[in-house]
């Protein structure tokens, strides 16, 4: 028979028994829970758009491996020529091998060891090797320029994610401030204050503003699916975002200033420059081939049983062959090479100056949009619809103010964006985003 006393005490600690068990059924279950869930979504900046895409990017990353080629190539010039062993046994009674004995080997048979090497004149080891690190420079700077290229797509697609995200901003806007015309719509309509033709005028608008935002969302997607293609699909996951505003960042320093730090910086005039000393390399690469080389032999020769040593010196005469077809081309690669600088210097400063005036002239419509057009934009806005709204101006009246204002919202967000790609054009062209 069971105490009293025990059942007692078991009943007592039976409800924080059952309660500890809930919670800690609970918190597994909450669990399992947040494990199903997605993770929350990544948010970066232009910066860091920037970092993904210089480091994920898979055509960069495969004109990256130009570099580890030329590099290869570097070694396979400093390389010198592999010695020459040659052996020969002569008059060997291979056919009749009941003659091979002593006596014929001593009498009959040669044998000849033969060890030659090449020596190269003119110094084109030296040669090979400067021409080919001159042109590891040149490749180094191209693949500086493929950099700067894919940060001015960065920088242009995410200014382009950033006016979609504020254009579905304002859409949402519209839509739900319409809403709230509508509402006051239908009760003024239930009052007898506006017709039923006007009542379904508006419900008709509304689906203009509708499809204004699903146009937006798309936009918005396809924005961020062009960004994720740049930076890299295994960079960012499918759910990231970006952080950051249309905003209006007035320029410092003068037209001058930026193209003489362009003739600096950028990386394209840079592997031109280079060009022309990887040129003038390969021209003195090509007098270097011009000189004929000494290949030296040292042989040992058994005739019989005598034993003898013999000494070979072996050069081409270039009576014909001076390889001057190379040499003239090598020059006239040179000629070439500083045209293309010149002409590259010439782009650089068409670039700045272009990008430098497309800035100008996008500062001053932001200008003009801030000095007052979106505040009588937005101001007309609000007095037709206070207006409308108490029976003061017709219906057609306030669907314009509210067209106009759209149309000045979505101006100004595509001035702004305008004039924060110019700004990235303008870092592309001098080939630095620290402007002076």
């Amino acid at each position: 028979m069971a105490d009293p006393q025990c059942f007692s005490m078991f009943r007592r600690q039976r409800v924080p028994i059952l309660a500890a068990f809930l919670l800690w059924v609970l918190s597994g279950a909450s669990g399992f829970v947040d494990a199903q869930q997605p993770p929350p979504a990544i948010r970066i900046d232009l910066t860091q758009a920037i970092h993904l895409a210089l480091a994920h990017n898979h055509s960069l990353k495969a004109s990256e491996t130009q570099i580890t080629q030329s590099q290869a190539d570097e070694v396979t010039a400093s390389l010198r020529p592999n010695p020459v062993l040659t052996w020969d046994s002569l008059f060997v009674p291979l056919f009749s091998p009941s003659q091979l004995n002593r006596s014929y080997l001593n009498n009959v048979t040669e044998f000849d060891a033969l060890f030659a090497y090449t020596f190269e004149r003119g110094h084109k080891r030296r040669a090979r090797i400067r021409a080919a690190q001159d042109q590891t420079q040149v490749v180094r700077s191209e693949v500086q320029d493929n950099e700067r290229s894919l940060t001015f797509d960065v920088a242009q697609q995410f200014i382009g994610v950033l006016l979609a995200k504020s254009t579905l901003a304002l859409a949402r806007q519209d839509l739900s401030s319409f809403q709230q015309t509508l509402k006051v719509s239908e009760e003024r309509y239930k009052k007898g204050a506006i017709s039923e033709g006007d009542l379904l005028k508006i419900k008709l608008q509304m689906l203009q503003f509708q499809s204004d935002v699903s146009a937006a969302e798309l936009a918005h997607e396809q924005a961020l699916a062009g960004l994720r293609q740049l930076l890299g699909y295994d960079a960012v996951p499918s759910n990231y975002d970006v952080i950051g505003t249309l905003a209006y960042t007035p320029l410092h320093g003068n037209k001058e200033d930026m193209q003489s730090l362009a003739l600096n910086m950028r990386p394209d005039l840079k592997a031109a420059k280079e060009s022309v000393t990887a040129a003038k390399s390969n021209y003195l690469l090509a007098k270097a081939n011009g000189k004929r080389d000494l290949t030296a032999s040292a042989g040992y020769t058994r005739v019989g049983a005598a034993n003898n040593a013999s000494f070979i010196f072996n050069i081409e005469i270039p009576i014909f062959d001076r390889n001057q077809g190379n040499i003239a081309h090598a020059h006239a690669a040179i000629t070439q090479s500083q045209e293309e600088e010149i002409a590259t210097q010439d782009a650089v400063m068409s670039d700045v100056s272009t990008a430098f005036d497309a800035v100008k002239t996008g500062e001053q419509v932001v200008q003009l949009y801030q000095s007052g057009y979106l505040n009588e934009a937005k101001d007309s806005l609000d007095i037709s619809r206070y207006a409308y709204q108490r029976g003061a101006v017709s219906l057609l009246d306030f669907l314009d103010a509210e067209r106009s204002y759209r149309n000045t919202q979505i101006a100004y967000r595509q001035t702004l964006a305008a004039y924060m790609l110019a700004q990235e054009q303008l870092r592309e062209a001098v080939g630095t985003r620290r402007l002076p």
